[in-house]
């Protein structure tokens, strides 16, 4: 079989292009088996091959300059499928760049909102024929991409009798024209249709297309030209979406925690309503404690592994011991009485009836087909995650430092171990077998309703984890990640994850990200990246501290002595590194106890200059020394002791220590004050040239190390939450991989403004009235009655006194200004929806929030106070979201 491939593509200096493909006549995949393409002149190159008879094979073009340095093809790899007629074939391709509508190539719209099933045409049975090819991903379900041309084939330019196209690989369509009776120049254009009028929806910009062969080509060859994209302007489809955490979740059938199925009913809620999608929290396993601390989403044991809470015990099916199956639904009852949810006796519950089911279940579902398919497809992540969660019940803690027997990963020893101790470690692979089955058939069915579903993605993973304590060598370990001051937290924020070790992870072309990606691929078509600034850098915070603030950006370029001395700064460890306490100010920290902190915890080194006693230098040990206390006196003392401890202006680099970083906001500290105004004209100049201009071409390099290829290795369109102290690469690197951006209104991204203005919000992004890690709209409502007022007369353009409570049509106002928004998606909390309804929603606001990320302990409990039963009886909320999402044409 004679193929010829041929392709243009304009190399600069010292680049070759070459091909690569799944069979060994194209190297198989291996960079080094590559075939060099010839040519090159004018942008065209070509390579002829025979290859033997095969049905179908894969392949892609790179370029490879001077240096070694590779360039690859945006998108899939192309698919060749042999014509029975013919055994010539020619290949002209265009070369994929990055598209300008990259979002609509995602699943949410190719495998849900526009996804064409139709079955592949017919192929015409001649030798002689020529395939055409063009991405079109924006044509919906109601329509088709079609083809007009000078030719009778193209039915000669007649607009009231398009040629449909093939879409059998959507967003891919193609048509086949027999060659032999083509009068050559062809002259082409495509257009879509309304499949049921063939009325013309619209046409492609720009010229006719145009194609001419060479006398010879015409006969017995199959030629394709494929790689074409419609061509149109960016569209504006807009959507409008809710977001709520599984286990906020409340039906007749749960047990006091939200599940799967409760998804799969909101799905059915969200149609009704006209919402596209559904955002949900991390749902992946946090079982640590065994107590209400795991009721944290963002500390998942496993990367994999989905969490126990989720699974549904309607769908896993009836006790046969009917006196035992009664006593279960009455502990349901009792748990679905429950305003919030009581994790502790919810994980009680649900355990006791898991361990039933499973002795029951066993033996049919463990020698089930495909429950071993299930096995052996994810049997490298699910048998280390089954003997962690095997031990750290065992040993009773999930810290593995602490086990008896291996505290350190063997996988040889722990695969025999799992083998021999079968019994006792199934029931792990038996509930993430049920998780995924009961996960998958929800998003199966939420793509058929046209529901997208959305997960989560933290930039953490818990200390005391199954990917620890497997490739340990991917953490660093003494640091704690964070996030620097920001709205949710003037101290930063301490998440206790231990940071990346990017350098580790770079060996592989990290494998251990792409995996995780590809996973949640499985479930979800849209993805939220947390803290998309961890790709750039993390806040990495010293194990010694509680707060935030003696963090540094890891990676960075901390400040030479040097540097220091040049901008009129030396050095001096006893001002600069040591806590600046003085007389003066110890009343403003401790009031009435000042005399009993100068006597307990300080030092007086000489007169009104003091040091931290040893046994107290650190935030971790003030904890310790207040574990358990909560009166007036130990609350005052522990942060004013905290708030010494954070009086410096540089800490150290952790590893280069002979290098430096101005302390984060340390322009708020007595430190700061006790400079003159000379050194605090030069500190403030070195600080803002460290945080905002220093780093950005640095940072940016490090995302695009990165990003790149964890975007590309699934179809989900990736959405990032780029809240907080960003520097101005991060919406450069955004832009240029079209990542949708996170809009909330309360917390602009434009220097000096207030509020911002959903009116001018980016196409790319998703626009949203609050978020888990903020109070609900009228929770905000209440907080600062002073913005509150400047936000109902500036912004909302109402006058007089705003009202105290955010009553339904000031809600309702707000919802309906972000849905006007240019914003591609307008996603807000399922409680921001209820509260433009007076009946449905909640009396009590402040009880609406999720999460307060100033209080590490806080426990995520919110649940709904009414069930997705009753909510789908309220047709008219329905239907009035519906008519606000219509009339905003999303």
């Amino acid at each position: 079989m004679k193929i010829i491939f041929s392709i243009n593509y304009h190399t600069s200096w010292g680049q070759k292009l070459y091909i690569s493909g799944s069979n060994a006549a194209l190297g198989e995949w291996d960079k080094y088996g590559a075939l060099e393409m010839e040519g090159g002149h004018n942008g065209e190159w070509r390579l002829q091959i025979e290859m033997p008879e095969t049905e179908k094979f894969e392949y892609h073009y790179f370029v490879k300059e001077e240096q070694g340095n590779v360039i690859e093809e945006w998108g899939k790899n192309r698919i060749f499928s042999k014509n029975e007629a013919s055994d010539n074939y020619k290949l002209i391709d265009s070369w994929q760049d990055f598209p300008s509508n990259k979002s609509f190539y995602s699943s949410v719209f190719t495998k849900n909102l526009f996804r064409h099933n139709d079955s592949v045409k017919e192929s015409l049975s001649i030798s002689s024929k020529l395939t055409i090819k063009v991405f079109a991903p924006l044509v919906e379900k109601n329509q088709s991409l079609a083809i007009l041309g000078n030719q009778r084939g193209l039915n000669f330019w007649d607009s009231k009798n398009p040629v449909l196209m093939s879409c059998s690989n959507y967003p891919e369509w193609e048509i086949e024209l027999d060659v032999s009776i083509i009068d050559f120049p062809l002259e082409y254009k495509f257009l879509v249709v309304n499949t049921k009028t063939k009325s013309i929806v619209r046409w492609e910009n720009g010229f006719n297309r145009q194609f001419n062969f060479s006398t010879e080509e015409k006969k017995n060859q199959h030629t394709i030209i494929s790689g074409f994209r419609f061509q149109e302007d960016l569209p504006e489809w807009k959507g409008a979406g809710m977001a709520i955490p599984v286990f906020s979740l409340r039906s007749k059938d749960s047990y006091g925690i939200g599940d799967f199925d409760d998804l799969r009913k909101m799905v059915d809620w969200a149609k009704s309503a006209g919402l596209k999608m559904i955002q949900i929290l991390p749902i992946n396993d946090t079982t640590v404690m065994l107590d209400w601390t795991d009721s944290y989403p963002y500390r998942a044991i496993s990367i994999y592994a989905l969490h126990p809470m989720y699974l549904s015990i309607k769908k896993l099916g009836d006790l046969r011991n009917k006196d035992l199956m009664n006593s279960f639904k009455e502990k349901q009852l009792d748990l679905n009485k429950n305003t919030v949810v009581n994790y502790e006796a919810v994980y009680k519950v649900k355990w006791a009836y898991f361990q039933e089911i499973f002795n029951q279940e066993k033996e049919n579902i463990l020698t089930s087909i495909p429950f071993q398919t299930f096995f052996k497809k994810n049997e490298e992540w699910l048998i280390p995650y089954a003997a962690f969660c095997h031990f750290r019940d065992v040993n009773h803690t999930a810290d593995f430092r602490k086990w008896e027997t291996f505290s350190e990963f063997d996988r040889e020893k722990i695969t025999d171990y799992c083998k021999e101790n079968y019994d006792q470690v199934a029931i792990y692979y038996y509930l993430q077998y049920q998780l995924d089955k009961q996960l998958y058939e929800t998003s199966q069915y939420a793509a058929e309703q046209g529901v997208a579903l959305k997960g989560d993605i933290p930039i953490g993973i818990g200390r005391d984890s199954v990917d620890v304590w497997t490739e340990p060598e991917l953490f660093n370990l003494t640091g704690q990640a964070g996030a620097p001051p920001d709205d949710f937290s003037k101290t930063g924020q301490n998440w206790g994850f231990p940071t990346y070790n990017w350098n580790a992870m770079e060996k592989d072309g990290f494998q251990w990200w792409l995996k995780r990606f590809r996973k949640m691929a499985d479930f979800f078509e849209a993805y939220r990246i947390d803290h998309i600034l961890g790709f750039f850098r993390i806040w990495e915070i010293p194990a010694h501290s509680v707060e935030g603030l003696l963090g540094q950006f890891n990676p960075a370029l901390p400040l030479s002595d040097d540097e220091l001395i040049s901008v009129g700064l030396q050095m001096n460890e006893e001002r600069f590194l040591k806590p600046y306490i003085r007389e003066f100010f110890l009343n403003d920290l401790f009031g009435e106890y000042t005399e009993e902190a100068k006597l307990t915890f300080l030092n007086e080194r000489f007169l009104g200059r003091y040091d931290l006693k040893d046994e107290f230098d650190t935030q971790r040990k003030v904890e310790a020394y207040f574990l358990g206390k909560d009166d007036k006196k130990s609350n005052c003392l522990r942060r004013g002791l905290y708030v010494l401890i954070n009086e410096v202006l540089f800490v150290r680099d952790n590893k280069s220590p002979e290098k430096f970083h101005p302390r984060i906001t340390a322009q708020f500290t007595y430190s700061y004050m006790g400079l003159n105004s000379s050194d605090k004209q030069t500190f403030d100049n070195l600080y803002e040239d460290f945080y905002y201009k220093r780093h950005n071409e640095f940072w940016k390099k490090q995302a695009l190390k990165k990003l790149p290829a964890l975007i590309a290795c699934s179809d989900m369109l990736v959405c990032a939450e780029d809240l907080g102290m960003i520097p101005q690469s991060v919406p450069e690197v955004m832009d240029m991989l079209q990542m949708l951006s996170l809009e909330i209104q309360r917390m602009p991204k434009k220097l000096g403004v207030e509020f911002g203005n959903p009116a001018q919000y980016p196409y790319l992004s998703v626009c949203t009235t609050s978020s888990h890690d903020t109070s609900t709209l009228r929770g905000w409502w209440e907080e600062d009655k002073e913005a509150t007022q400047r936000y109902f007369n500036n912004i909302l353009c109402q006058p007089g006194t705003a009202p105290d409570f955010c009553e339904p049509w000031i809600c309702e106002k707000i919802l309906m200004d972000h849905l006007y928004s240019p914003s591609m998606w307008a996603i807000f909390p399922l409680q921001d929806w209820f509260a433009i309804d007076s009946i449905l929603r909640r009396v009590n606001p402040h009880e609406e929030r999720i999460n307060v990320p100033v209080n590490p302990q806080h426990y995520w409990q919110y649940r709904m106070h009414f069930t997705i039963e009753d909510l789908m009886q309220k047709e008219q909320f329905a239907d009035k979201v519906k008519k606000m999402v219509e009339s905003t044409v999303r």
